[in-house]
């Protein structure tokens, strides 16, 4: 579980726009396109793993993946999230 306080101060690296946890809705969506080796990250390399738990930018259409409580918040290992949900 990630820091309350982390969380208040971490932005997208890219946009300077907040972030929030995502929902189970997006990870489910998010794990279903991975399972069907659709989902790549932003450097293009293909998502092979589960995404248990992610940070999506205030604007809803990137997520950046939090690994053993960790957010990785580095552009090219974000995801785009658009046409993935609706």
């Amino acid at each position: 579980m990630l820091d309350p306080e982390l969380l208040r101060i971490l932005v997208c690296p890219e946009t300077k726009e907040p972030v929030h946890l995502a929902g189970p809705e997006l990870l489910e969506q998010v794990n279903r396109a991975i399972e069907a080796g659709t989902l790549s990250n932003r450097s293009g390399e293909r998502v092979t793993e589960k995404v248990e738990a992610g940070l999506v930018r205030e604007d809803g259409r990137v997520l950046y993946e939090v690994k053993d409580d960790i957010p990785v918040m580095l552009i090219d290992e974000s995801i785009i999230l658009d046409g993935l949900v609706a």
